[in-house]
């Protein structure tokens, strides 16, 4: 199975609809139709959630085409204003990179989404499809999985 392809296949054409932070520095990107979120308890979320969604919990960062905009140990204060500069872009392209499969997300824009984990264990990203695939990709034990089923949940606000 080629779980590249398949995140390709999901995201390529598609723009940004929300980005939001969850926890911490943990940083959201929702594409697709976008639709109330609830909690585990039944209570609304404070962001809605798309058909797919991109999590990265930490490390992260927003590059501009010669540069980095910001990161997830960048000043947070600038997290606003770049967090806007990728609505509405699409998706150009998705690669892996590092042996452990980081993650690029390109956007139409010339942005680019990037995970690099910073400490121990495993690059702390998912791609959650609440459509066809539905269920999950990230990365176990330095192999990138795909997880069928119920979506997964993540601590968010």
């Amino acid at each position: 199975m080629n779980h590249l392809e398949d995140i390709r296949k999901i995201l390529v054409g598609r723009p940004v609809s929300h980005v939001w932070r969850g926890i911490g520095s943990a940083l959201f990107l929702e594409f697709g139709k976008l639709t109330p979120r609830t909690k585990p308890d039944g209570s609304s979320g404070n962001n809605p959630q798309g058909d797919i969604t991109l999590m990265i919990e930490w490390s992260w960062r927003i590059e501009n085409p010669r540069s980095i905009l910001t990161g997830s140990w960048g000043s947070e204060g600038q997290w606003p204003k770049a967090f806007h500069t990728l609505r509405h872009a699409a998706v150009t392209e998705v690669s892996f990179f590092s042996s452990l499969s980081e993650l690029q997300i390109c956007l139409s824009n010339g942005k680019r989404i990037t995970s690099f984990m910073t400490a121990e264990g495993q690059p702390q990203w998912a791609v959650i499809s609440r459509s066809t695939p539905r269920g999950s990709w990230s990365v176990k034990r330095g192999v990138v999985v795909f997880e069928k089923g119920p979506e997964r949940r993540y601590a968010t606000p």
